[in-house]
């Protein structure tokens, strides 16, 4: 990962929203490790002065330039927080580790699985009953005064993480935090969007267990992109939620030959139809592509793997006739429902 310093114009411009505790936490780091932070303070264009005011906060910009200065003059992209280093490179082979899942919820299980790789100060897990997914952390050392930072980030990385690699924003059913509330209580509605608990046994997330099913949308090349810039995942809100298109199209795939009208499916996944409508065009798709879609989908696997009539396909994906399920058939295919089932019979 390679640091895009921003001009010291950029670096103060917008919202001081991040707490001076985070960059006192990783001052720390520099003296745990017997290291001057000096000169990256100055590149972060946050004055010594700064840190003694309880009450101070920083830019984002500044936050992201100070901590990666601090990962590579520390060699450490945990900045202190545990026993051994974990040298320049460490998260990107997380992401990695994790990019190439189908869903979700296989990457979040990699990413849980392979931070033992990096340290056993603190284990990741992940769990899922009655419909809500959880990442929970088990402190296996004394974290000392990085504990509050340590546990924030690291939640934080994950959950940037995982909204990126499906493109969605991912809402919060819970976060709960091992620590009283600090001074700066009011910086965690925004890293951790909905109820935030603190002083509970552990610290983690949790969330609705259907974004679990999302497919992983990035690939190597946006990889290397974000690893350019990768600190603003810790911050950055996305205003896309890709569940309610993701539930759309399994509700449409478990019954396609109904006749599915936008109220129909707004009140059946509890939302409205201006918001249904709203997200669908923010996908990009309409409600009639992805009934189109569903249909297309099972025509094509009851003329590939039954030896049912034409007729009864058309009846089963919602046609009145089978002319007409022919004549969309061959726009969604090229071809008439017969000639596909012939062309890719077996011997």
């Amino acid at each position: 990962m390679k640091i895009l310093a921003p001009s010291p114009a950029e670096l103060t411009r917008g919202r001081a929203a991040t707490p001076i505790a985070f960059i006192r936490a990783i001052v720390a780091g520099y003296r745990l490790r017997g290291m001057d932070p000096a000169s990256a303070l100055a590149q972060a264009r946050i004055p010594p002065a700064l840190l003694e005011d309880p009450a101070a906060h920083v830019t984002a910009a500044q936050m992201e330039l100070l901590s990666g200065v601090a990962m590579q003059e520390l060699d450490d992209e945990a900045l202190g927080w545990f026993s051994r280093r974990l040298p320049w490179g460490s998260y990107g082979m997380l992401c990695r580790a994790s990019l190439t899942a189908p869903t979700l919820e296989v990457a979040l299980k990699r990413w849980c699985r392979h931070h033992r790789l990096l340290t056993e100060d603190i284990v990741l897990a992940f769990s899922q009953q009655r419909g809500t997914a959880a990442i929970h952390i088990t402190e296996h050392t004394q974290l000392g005064e990085l504990r509050e930072f340590c546990l924030v980030s690291t939640l934080r990385y994950l959950l940037g993480y995982a909204c990126w690699l499906v493109d969605s924003r991912i809402a919060l059913a819970g976060t709960t935090l091992p620590f009283p509330a600090p001074a700066h209580a009011e910086a965690y509605r925004y890293l951790f969007p909905g109820p935030v608990c603190f002083e509970a046994a552990a610290a983690g997330l949790a969330f609705d267990a259907r974004y679990l099913e999302l497919p992983v949308r990035r690939d190597e090349k946006a990889l290397q992109a974000m690893l350019q810039h990768a600190l603003p995942l810790t911050v950055l809100q996305y205003r896309r939620d890709r569940l309610l298109v993701h539930s759309v199209a399994q509700l449409l795939a478990a019954d396609p030959a109904a006749a599915h009208t936008a109220e129909d499916v707004a009140a059946q996944l509890n939302t409205s139809v201006r918001t249904l409508h709203r997200q669908l065009k923010e996908e990009g798709v309409s409600l009639q592509r992805l009934k189109n879609e569903a249909r297309r989908e099972r025509a094509i696997r009851l003329l590939l793997q039954t030896s049912k009539p034409v007729k009864q396909i058309a009846a089963a994906v919602g046609f009145d006739s089978e002319k007409s399920f022919a004549r969309a058939f061959r726009e969604w295919t090229g071809e008439a429902p017969s000639g596909f089932r012939m062309s890719r019979a077996g011997p």
